[in-house]
């Protein structure tokens, strides 16, 4: 386990080194100028020189190649710059906001593989069901919503329909402190709907995964020897049809990252998604790579414990080999 560890540690750090050039060589080819965004309206009126001056001290006028050393170099040290859009250094941007991001991640993970499993298992039990048939059917009909569509539809049906459940934000409007329990009440329906997004890859993995190993000999023999359905159920089919949800666990870390951001902007949620849209659209160079090595880390990080977890579950399936 440490040795794929330690090798997947070294393949990460080439990886995100091209990345980090790939930020700076597309924001550099971007029709986005930082100079204008970081001076806003002023901008407008400023003459050449003034214009000229700050693009020198925004550091935009260096080349490509320089720019990006330089931001590499003070990064290694822990000095990740300063925000020309948000006025702020990088570091204390995305310590604002990062925890509010896994907060709904994480949830939204949680929903989805609990849900997913669950509704998998019961799926499997009797294939081309009625009840299977209707989840399966929800299911890709679900992989088809966008996540902004669902968490609209959320919003007009639940806050605005019914009015149980606030439509956006971190607390109510006249508050001026951050409680449990308003951030719980606020955090449902964009949780929710970032994790139902997230859910029919889950439940059709898990349909499959169990309703094969309900097939197999092993799961039959079981049931010759007179163990109960829910032994043979959850004793036998379901952790031998865990196995391929296993892999799923890395390759959804990607989508839930997108999810994420377009249920944020959504929801108002303070996360990192506001942060990540304004460095876009002004060409913030040391945020914009920030935000990437994060979520390219978060990546790389959800494949490797997709592998761990699957080495974990079988242990036909060697760590080093």
């Amino acid at each position: 386990m440490a040795r794929m560890a330690g090798r997947r540690v070294l393949f990460a750090a080439p990886v995100l080194l091209v990345v980090t050039f790939g930020v700076f060589a597309v924001a550099a080819a971007s029709p986005f100028d930082p100079v204008k965004a970081y001076a806003g309206t002023a901008g407008l009126t400023a003459s050449q020189d003034d214009l000229d001056q700050l693009r020198a001290n925004l550091g935009v006028d260096q080349p490509l190649v320089t720019r990006w050393w330089d931001w590499l170099t003070a990064a290694l040290t822990g000095d990740l710059g300063d925000s020309s859009v948000l006025r702020q250094p990088v570091a204390d941007v995305i310590g604002e906001r990062l925890g509010w991001s896994v907060l709904l991640a994480g949830t939204a993970f949680l929903v989805a593989t609990v849900l997913g499993t669950g509704l998998g298992v019961l799926a499997a039990r009797r294939t081309g069901g009625w009840f299977d048939r209707c989840l399966s059917s929800a299911a890709y009909t679900l992989e088809a919503a966008p996540a902004f569509w669902l968490g609209l539809l959320a919003i007009w049906f639940f806050a605005l329909k019914l009015d149980v459940l606030p439509a956006g934000g971190l607390t109510d409007t006249a508050s001026d402190t951050v409680t449990f329990g308003q951030v719980a009440s606020h955090l449902v329906l964009p949780a929710a709907v970032l994790g139902v997004s997230q859910l029919p890859w889950f439940h059709l993995y898990v349909r499959q995964g169990v309703a094969d190993a309900l097939a197999e000999d092993a799961v039959r023999g079981a049931r010759a020897r007179g163990l109960s359905e829910r032994t043979v159920l959850l004793g036998h089919a379901l952790r031998s049809g865990m196995l391929p949800m296993l892999t799923l666990v890395g390759s959804r870390v990607p989508e839930l990252i997108t999810g994420a951001l377009l249920v944020e902007t959504v929801f108002s949620w303070p996360g990192i998604a506001a942060a990540t849209v304004q460095a876009a659209t002004s060409v913030d160079f040391p945020l914009l790579a920030a935000l990437t090595v994060l979520a390219t880390a978060a990546v790389l990080l959800g494949n490797l414990l997709s592998d761990l977890l699957y080495g974990l579950a079988d242990p036909r399936v060697g760590f080093d080999g």
